[in-house]
């Protein structure tokens, strides 16, 4: 597989993203729904913003890993939140986690009126392989 990163700019960079992603030759892509601040019996957290993206976060990891895919190789990350104001102090959580895994995703950030439930971060995202 290889991928090319497009970035016209560099302001993009210090917000952990890149403004688009080519990928050639893939052996697979996987499309992962919107993972949430749901725990392992399917109860949806009633924490702060800082405390479900970490959830959302692991429990996006659990899907990627399980499928046979890598973190490094997500191309496209949608970021849904009931609140900007509340997710701002804490993006640097989303940051780190993107450095972690070396990964160069395209990226759409949307506030949305609601979630599911109680919920109030959701990730979607695409991996290739």
């Amino acid at each position: 597989m290889e991928k090319k990163i497009i970035n016209p700019w560099k302001w993009q960079d210090a917000r952990s993203y890149a403004q688009a992603v080519e990928v050639k030759n893939a052996e697979g892509t996987l499309y992962v729904s919107g993972q949430t601040a749901i725990d392992d019996d399917g109860i949806s957290s009633t924490a702060d913003m800082k405390t479900q993206l970490e959830l959302a976060i692991k429990n996006l990891e659990r899907v990627v890993n399980e499928a046979g895919y890598e973190c490094k190789n997500i191309v496209r990350l949608n970021i849904y939140t009931t609140s900007t104001e509340e997710l701002w102090p804490h993006f640097n959580i989303l940051q780190d986690w993107v450095a972690k895994h070396g990964m160069k995703q395209a990226l759409t950030l949307l506030e949305v009126v609601s979630l599911f439930e109680t919920l109030s971060v959701e990730l979607e995202a695409t991996v290739v392989k």
